[in-house]
């Protein structure tokens, strides 16, 4: 991509009422646009770095053997009835309007009761489990307050992923599965370090225990104790003496430290099934409820714990795995035809790989919005690289750098 063709510019500074620095940062760089708080839209660049995720994510879930669905998500209130969460007492965070026939519609802040009802016509008996389908999805959330940028937002993007089996083993172990995976998932964006998963209560979903994926950011706004040896941790809305001794451990195993949640898992049992009256047919003749899991992913808010984490004093600093081009091609603007001449030849080579920055900028505006913008690696074309027959190769993260040969770039 020519940056020259990008509609979008750098800002030396945030808006006034931007207080979140993944938010300030994602807006000074182009990535993202503040429509009003907590809602914000995607631009080009902060697009590509959503559709790396969600491949990223997309992938592990097929792996899992999940197939991808979309829901709608305008959601029926009598579906929501049945499990008394319609209630605004139960679930407050509902955004609701009224269709022209005067019928009440819900915004889908999750989809557990819709996705039920509609695998009712296509499991019926237990040779039609277990299944597993999974989407990338808008969802609404009517949220008290909303000042922590794109890592809580009104309207986010979310993977969520619904497993249905006839029995608690398949269940279990699904569940299990998808802990590993998981584990794959922020490993492969960046995160793998610093996240843990953190058992915690199942809030306006379950009343049961379940497991979150939490990052360990100061911006975050969940306290958990951390065990870094054994990789785990526990919600401070659960830390206790109890559950300590269930754990077999004290509480100088542990750390306490500020997160950010990046995914969330939750194991329904046969519970929801039955208020959704959702029974299967077993070999014996006799129905019963299935078993219920659900496996979210916040792909827009794993966005803003990656720009708040790898940000430093310059700007966004992407994991390559997720940023929108691992290059930044700077050409640093020449009277000899023979600059303009070798950034082309590299940018022909990188194209689909690279930003290119062919605008007619002093030097330092470029190096500038470059370490703002935060590619993982900066290629800089100048006069003296050209007569050297090199480029310049800076590492973002580093600052190190080194002339290269340019046929060695890929």
């Amino acid at each position: 991509m020519r940056q020259s063709q990008l509609f979008t510019k750098t800002r030396r500074e945030a808006p006034s009422d931007e207080t979140a620095k993944n938010a300030q940062l994602l807006i000074r760089a182009g990535y993202i646009n503040k429509e009003m708080a907590g809602v914000y839209s995607l631009l080009p660049l902060g697009l590509r770095v959503v559709g790396k995720i969600k491949k990223i994510v997309g992938e592990e879930m097929e792996a899992l053997g999940s197939l991808e669905i979309f829901m709608s998500t305008l959601q029926n209130k009598e579906v929501w009835e049945k499990t008394d969460r319609w209630n605004d007492e139960n679930v407050d965070v509902w955004f609701k309007s009224k269709l022209k026939n005067d019928t009440e519609v819900g915004f889908g802040w999750s989809h557990e009761e819709p996705i039920l009802e509609m695998l009712k016509s296509h499991a019926r008996s237990f040779a039609d489990l277990p299944r597993a389908v999974h989407q990338f999805q808008n969802k609404l959330r009517n949220e008290v307050r909303a000042k922590s940028g794109i890592m809580r937002c009104r309207e986010f993007i979310m993977k969520d992923m619904y497993f249905l089996s006839a029995t608690e083993e398949d269940n279990t172990g699904f569940y299990n599965k998808t802990i590993e995976v998981y584990k794959n998932v922020f490993d492969r964006v960046g995160l793998g370090g610093i996240t843990y998963v953190t058992s915690a209560s199942g809030g306006v979903f379950t009343d049961k225990f379940s497991h979150e994926f939490q990052t360990i950011c100061d911006a975050g706004e969940d306290i958990i104790y951390v065990n870094k040896e054994k990789n785990i941790a526990v919600n401070e809305e659960i830390y206790n003496a109890e559950t300590l001794e269930k754990m077999g451990m004290s509480e100088n195993d542990f750390e306490k430290v500020k997160a950010a949640e990046v995914g969330n898992i939750f194991n329904f049992g046969t519970k929801k099934c039955e208020q959704m009256e959702m029974f299967i047919t077993h070999k014996d003749g006799q129905k019963y409820p299935a078993y219920l899991s659900s496996y979210g992913i916040g792909i827009t808010r794993l966005m803003g714990v990656l720009a708040e984490v790898f940000a430093d004093d310059k700007g966004i600093v992407w994991p390559e795995s997720v940023a929108p081009f691992k290059y930044h091609i700077i050409e640093i603007v020449s009277e000899k035809p023979e600059v303009r001449e070798a950034a082309e030849r590299v940018y022909k080579k990188l194209q689909g790989n690279a930003l290119y920055d062919d605008r007619d900028l002093r030097a330092g505006e470029k190096f500038a919005d470059a370490d703002l913008l935060g590619m993982p690696y900066q290629i800089i074309i100048s006069e003296k690289t050209v007569a050297e027959g090199k480029v310049e190769l800076k590492n973002r993260k580093t600052g190190e750098a080194e002339l290269t040969d340019p046929n060695s770039l890929q």
